[in-house]
């Protein structure tokens, strides 16, 4: 499969049932129909089985600048997790 961004390489890994597509490259994710809504779903079922806290209300908008908080570490969350390495 050749990646729609950069034209990379891309791989196709299987989590939870979830076909999720990675170019090699460029480092793109790419989601098919309804697995952006899979992913969420069960995104929200972790964190209800860990008691994650909800995300704060108000944060800074798109493109905000981020005031001080380089090397600042979040708690990360289901999705975060299946795409670390």
């Amino acid at each position: 499969m050749e990646c729609p961004k950069c034209r990379g390489h891309m791989r196709t890994y299987e989590r939870n049932g979830v076909h999720i597509e990675q170019c090699d490259n460029c480092r793109g994710i790419f989601l098919d129909h309804g697995e952006l809504e899979a992913l969420t779903r069960m995104e929200s079922q972790w964190a209800q089985q860990h008691h994650a806290p909800p995300p704060a209300p108000g944060g800074p908008a798109w493109g905000a600048p981020h005031h001080g908080h380089y090397g600042h570490h979040r708690n990360r969350s289901w999705v975060g997790m299946l795409f670390s390495s």
